[in-house]
């Protein structure tokens, strides 16, 4: 709103307005004179510029977002702590900590015998990258082998700044109201470790609605992640009964999305100096970086499309690729639409 106010215009509009029998040049008295109110001015429309820009949701820096967000019943989700699998030769004490190169790690709860329940002690993504041998912080007699596996639930990063401004301006769009599709979406997903969501009116037995959720990797959840979201939206030893998120009357089934695997051949010519064993991981990660881009917006639409000339651009990029043809995906030269709550996995890559 105010790129043209410069301190150089205000300062000659104000001297257009002094007569012209006076000395207005540089370093006369009346040019002396307004230059430092000129200056002073421009910091107040400068601050005015900054105030204007803070007051709307599209414009706000992070501190006043959040301030907006309050307005409308919206808090920036915090950082979560990942619960990981623990695989002992014995059973491990409630409350042991390990740790695994920097980070630290406690166990919660047994599953069954050697098998536990550890939370990472660090909040965020850092707790779902490493695997691997654990190493106990106190002494534990008898413990021989101690190894950290699967991850549960994932940990997630605090609320990106842009995805809080989108969740604030969806705001105005839908009301999320007593068990509609609005309100089912935010808190389900509210919940730790969920990355996309989607709704159904079913009937399939007793029930009448059923949410299939991806976890924060966009990855298949486990069966432990379904259980606690089952918990938390409504208790299969009470359902219908508005004892979780889900309104009364509302008998939830919880489900994973599956995964569908998908093999690709490629028919590509290659530049001088290289060939397919050179370049196969990083054609095998741009596929995995494609597959990516799809999982992410998988709750926006209704199926997953795997594109042969999505695959052949991307693969073009690569250095040392020349040219690329007769891409066949599952054996058949057709792009591929994979069930609606499905996504997409890596399956063999061959040339």
């Amino acid at each position: 709103m105010f790129e043209q106010i410069t301190h150089e215009n205000i300062l000659d509009n104000a001297l257009n307005e002094v007569k012209n029998d006076v000395d207005k040049r540089e370093g006369s008295i009346i040019f002396d004179a307004i230059s430092p109110h000129a200056k002073q001015l421009y910091e107040l429309y400068f601050s005015m510029d900054g105030m204007i820009r803070e007051m709307f949701g599209d414009t706000a820096s992070r501190e006043f977002l959040i301030k907006l967000c309050k307005d409308r019943g919206i808090a920036p989700e915090s950082a979560t702590k990942a619960i990981r699998k623990g695989e002992f030769n014995i059973n491990v004490p409630i409350g042991a900590r390990f740790s695994l190169d920097t980070l630290d790690y406690v166990v919660t709860e047994k599953i069954r015998e050697g098998i536990f329940k550890l939370k990472c002690e660090t909040a965020g993504s850092l707790g779902n990258y490493d695997f691997g041998n654990l190493i106990p912080i106190d002494y534990i007699d008898g413990l021989q082998t101690a190894v950290l596996s699967e991850v549960l639930i994932p940990g997630e990063d605090e609320e990106l700044t842009e995805d809080l401004r989108k969740r604030y301006l969806e705001s105005f769009d839908a009301l999320a109201f007593g068990g509609n599709r609005k309100d089912y979406k935010d808190k389900v997903h509210s919940l730790q470790g969920v990355g996309g969501v989607k709704m159904y009116r079913v009937r399939e037995g007793n029930y009448n609605v059923k949410i299939v959720v991806m976890d924060a990797q966009y990855q298949k959840p486990s069966s432990v992640m379904l259980e606690n979201l089952q918990t938390a939206i409504d208790p299969e030893v009470n359902q219908g009964e508005g004892l979780g998120i889900a309104p009364i009357g509302h008998v939830v089934k919880v489900e994973g999305v599956t995964e569908t695997s998908i093999d690709f051949t490629f028919n590509i010519t290659f530049d001088i100096g290289y060939d397919w064993a050179l370049l196969e991981f990083d054609v095998q990660k741009m596929v995995d970086e494609y597959f990516l881009e799809l999982k992410k917006n998988w709750q926006d639409n209704t199926k997953i499309i795997i594109r042969i000339a999505q695959l052949e651009s991307r693969a073009l990029a690569i250095n040392g690729v020349l040219d690329i043809q007769n891409t066949l995906i599952n054996g058949i030269a057709e792009n591929l639409a994979i069930d609606e709550n499905s996504i997409p996995v890596r399956g063999v890559i061959s040339e």
